[in-house]
Order: C-alpha cells, then sequence, then structure tokens
C-alpha cells in the first residue's frame, strides 16, 4: 500500500532540491525573455507523459500563468495530431518533432525539450535540427541528463531518476519560468 505521508514528504524534498537550480530556470527565464522580446516564439517538444507538460507550459504562455494579459507566442510540437500521426506513419516517430520544427522553426526561436531520461530521440532529433538552424535549445531531464546533454545549449537536469518526480520538478520549474517572463512582460512597474 503506498504510504501517502511517505510519497508526499518524497515530492517535498525533490520541490527544495530545486533551489539548487535556481540559476539555472533564470538562465531559462532569461533566454525565454530574449527571445520574445525579439519577436520570436518558444517551442516545446516532450515524449509520453512530457508531452503533455510541453502542452501545459505552452499553453501557460499562449493563455495566461498568472495575470490577465496578451498572449506570448508559443507552442507544442506535441499538439497537432494530424502532423504527428502523418509524420509517424510516413518517416518515422523519431522524426515527429524534427520534420515539425524545420517547417515551423526559426532563427531565434527557442526548443524546449522535455524528456525524464534525457534520451527521447525524437527529442534528440528535434534538438539536432534546431542546433542546424541556429535555434536555441533547452532541455528539462532527469539527473544525468542523458544524450540530451550533448545537444542542449541549457539544461535543467532535476535532481531525480523517478520518472513522476522528475515530471513533477519541470511543472514547478516550468511555472516558475513562466512567471518570471509573464512578470518581465506584463508587470512592470512604472
Amino acid at each position: 500500500m503506498i504510504d501517502i505521508e511517505k510519497e508526499l514528504k518524497t515530492v517535498e524534498n525533490n520541490i527544495k532540491q530545486l533551489y539548487e537550480k535556481s540559476d539555472v530556470i533564470q538562465r531559462i527565464a532569461d533566454v525565454w525573455i530574449e527571445a520574445l522580446n525579439n519577436g520570436h516564439k518558444i517551442i516545446f517538444c516532450g515524449n509520453g507523459g512530457s508531452s503533455t507538460d510541453s502542452q501545459h507550459l505552452s499553453a501557460e504562455l499562449m493563455g495566461k500563468y498568472k495575470l490577465e494579459r496578451e498572449p506570448l507566442p508559443s507552442m507544442s510540437l506535441a499538439a497537432e495530431m494530424s502532423a504527428l500521426t502523418a509524420i509517424c506513419n510516413d518517416y518515422s516517430y523519431d522524426q515527429v518533432f524534427s520534420r515539425q520544427l524545420k517547417g515551423l522553426g526559426n532563427k531565434g526561436d527557442v526548443v524546449v525539450g522535455l524528456s525524464t531520461s534525457g534520451n527521447s530521440k525524437n527529442v534528440i532529433e528535434a534538438f539536432r535540427v534546431a542546433k542546424e538552424k541556429g535555434i536555441k535549445t533547452v532541455a528539462f531531464t532527469g539527473k544525468n541528463g542523458g544524450e540530451l546533454v550533448k545537444y542542449a545549449d541549457i539544461i535543467l537536469n532535476v535532481p531525480s531518476d523517478i520518472t513522476n518526480n522528475i515530471q513533477e520538478m519541470h511543472i514547478v520549474a516550468g511555472h516558475l519560468i513562466c512567471g518570471i517572463v509573464e512578470e518581465y512582460f506584463f508587470n512592470k512597474k512604472e
């Protein structure tokens, strides 16, 4: 039987460990702000459960996080079902994000790849295309970072190797970054 208090204590301890990643979280926010200031967009992708996390974070920018405001340009490559299924069918699952990025990504954009293992081939392929196009890359991974470490300009490798705990920390960090970005653009004190 699951010990609820023990599980919650694990989550609490993991979130506390994110303090050690404060500088990385700020650097990611700065990169997003720079891209958005220059008229570019934030493009998310993720495999499995991280695909819905990529959609969630994109929605925080396009809709709102906490403030009533204008949308910030972002998208998740995991959201377009017809493109996903067509690319998987006609090419391969490994190309599901990279093919979209070839058509939608521009120099100056930022690609944010979420992969708990850091070894999701479809996210790695997207980062390879991003590098070819001069697009900055930000990886959200677990403790060791996996293969994405080779391709990421910035890596947020959260201190866990347990999938659900990694995803919980990704959302917490992602929300912090969305909040920093939103505050920068829409809560300026005059």
